[in-house]
């Protein structure tokens, strides 16, 4: 049986990129992702311990774009908090 994985991809955004100053990575993972399996694989893919992890549930929502009504799929994203000099290359 395969193990599933819980991050999917780093969320890049320039407020995603000046929080890596203060160690916090943000990334986006499946639905049913918790704290506890978060910080597990995040010990095994980057061998870095994490602080603080926090969870954001984003709803979907209707949007006009080029006067077209449209719509933002919902996702769910963790905010990884770090200790000082643990990085995450996410390049």
């Amino acid at each position: 049986m395969k193990k599933e994985t819980y991050i999917i991809k780093p969320r890049v955004t320039e407020k995603a990129i000046v929080s890596t100053d203060k160690n916090k990575y943000v990334f986006l993972v499946s639905r049913n992702a918790n704290k506890d399996n978060l910080a597990q694989e995040v010990k095994l893919t980057y061998k870095v311990t994490p602080l603080k992890i926090n969870i954001v549930n984003t709803s979907a929502r209707e949007v006009m774009r080029k006067g077209r009504p449209g719509r933002i799929s919902p996702f769910k994203k963790a905010i990884i908090t770090l200790k000082k000099g643990d990085k995450i290359d996410i390049a």
